[in-house]
């Protein structure tokens, strides 16, 4: 089964950095896409970035790029999402996630970071 686990979220200032890690388990991760997510108060539930098995490719959204950085290690099986110049609409519980290559939906999921960035 696989289990995925966030860490490093917390409460910063705006124009701040912090910088998330997922740690995955319970598979090989080979040809597997790993995202990031958030979801703010409120609000449903919003891709953030996802990178492929190689890290050949990634993906932003339009109000993140040039500010987070996805990566993984796949020996150690760990995706990381570096986050700078924070800004207070950048709060949310942020979560990983995985999915095959072949499929365009996340099938497992963490429980979650909360980030909050104050003005």
């Amino acid at each position: 089964q696989v289990q995925l686990v966030e860490s490093g979220g917390g409460l910063v200032q705006a124009g701040g950095s912090l910088r998330l890690s997922c740690a995955a388990s319970g598979r090989t991760f080979t040809n597997y896409v790993m995202g990031w997510f958030r979801q703010a108060p409120g609000k449903e539930r919003e891709y953030v970035a996802s990178i492929g098995w190689s890290a050949s490719y990634t993906y932003y959204t339009d109000s993140v790029k040039g500010r987070f950085t996805i990566s993984r290690d796949n020996a150690k099986n760990m995706v990381y999402l570096q986050m700078n110049s924070l800004k207070p609409e950048d709060t949310a519980v942020y979560y990983c996630a995985v999915r095959t290559v072949q499929s365009n939906d996340y099938e497992s999921w963490g429980q979650g970071t909360q980030v909050t960035v104050s003005s």
